[in-house]
């Protein structure tokens, strides 16, 4: 049996949770986990932990929350773990070259694409926005620059016609957790290689609440891949005269028309259907504010949209 490794760990969502439960349950150790300090959330904007503090808690892993790495005494507190590695995912600070220095075997990150494709911090929204074919899993030891490190293993993907970035997200971290197994394993082993990245690369840039407004004047194919990019955060929306309308689900329609886009060119059961620059795009879960999202059917119930125009007032 090879050597087991012990490891810190670094991440703060719940995308890094299952990759934190899979090594806690390996022949490696877990010595601490790192993830950011408690922060205000909701609506209530009551301090909140993390999903990775509260999982390493109930994983009875000890706990640091640094508000930053670039402190000499929180780089001395990670020494003294004599880590073997750092595996890193979706942590959401910076690792300065003091900290990238300290594990024999470097600091590892569970990254959410294809490396190089969809470098930086939205790499699942910007893929499904982009209208790409998969995506999947890059485990990379990390450098200084953003993502640019030697890649350990890919481990590829198939995007469902239907998917959102919530449920892209989930199968992502799931196949994350199976993917640093593997690496960890073979760097205990001494049989892990790191090739460089190869082809061109791509930014994702973080995603902005302002590009969630919707702009009928673009082809429904590309509103529909808005809306799945922005499930469940930030919802891609319209205006519908003074309220503001979350559009949660929606399909593009065959239907041809020579109307202005935003224009409501039919509403029933099959969905609110919308002219777009090119297509229609048939709305499928709605939400007013302050109201739960509902299917189309409910939501016509008692609202009625019949030649109304979604979009900013022209």
């Amino acid at each position: 049996m090879s050597d087991s490794l012990r490891l810190l760990y670094a991440g703060t969502p719940q995308f890094a949770v299952p990759a934190l439960e899979a090594l806690s349950r390996s022949r490696h150790r877990v010595v601490a986990v790192l993830t950011r300090p408690d922060k205000p959330a909701g609506r209530g904007r009551q301090v909140s932990e993390s999903a990775v503090k509260a999982a390493a808690r109930r994983l009875g892993i000890p706990v640091a929350q640094p508000a930053t790495l670039r402190d000499p005494e929180a780089v001395a507190a990670l020494a003294a773990h004599a880590a073997d590695a750092l595996v890193v995912a979706a942590y959401g600070l910076l690792l300065p070259a003091p900290v990238l220095a300290l594990p024999r075997h470097g600091c590892i990150n569970i990254h959410a694409s294809l490396l190089p494709r969809w470098r930086g911090a939205a790499p699942i929204q910007r893929a499904l926005q982009a209208g790409d074919a998969e995506s999947g899993i890059s485990i990379m030891r990390m450098e200084q620059t953003l993502d640019t490190g030697p890649v350990y293993l890919r481990k590829v993907l198939r995007i469902a016609p239907a998917e959102t970035a919530a449920s892209l997200h989930d199968r992502l971290a799931l196949l994350g957790a199976g993917a640093i197994l593997e690496v960890m394993d073979a760097i205990a082993a001494g049989t892990a290689i790191a090739e460089p990245q190869q082809g061109p690369a791509t930014y994702a840039a973080r995603i902005e609440k302002a590009e969630a407004r919707i702009d009928w004047s673009q082809a429904a194919v590309r509103i529909e891949r808005q809306v799945r990019a922005f499930n469940p955060w930030p919802i891609a929306e319209t205006a519908w005269g003074e309220q503001t309308l979350r559009v949660w689900a929606a399909h593009p329609e065959h239907t041809p028309h020579h109307a202005r886009p935003g224009t409501v060119l039919s509403c029933g059961p099959a969905g609110i259907v919308v002219a777009c620059g090119e297509g229609a795009l048939a709305l499928d879960v709605v939400q007013l504010a302050s109201r739960r999202p509902l299917r189309v059917r409910e939501f016509l119930n008692a609202h009625d949209l019949h030649g109304a125009t979604l979009g900013p007032a022209h």
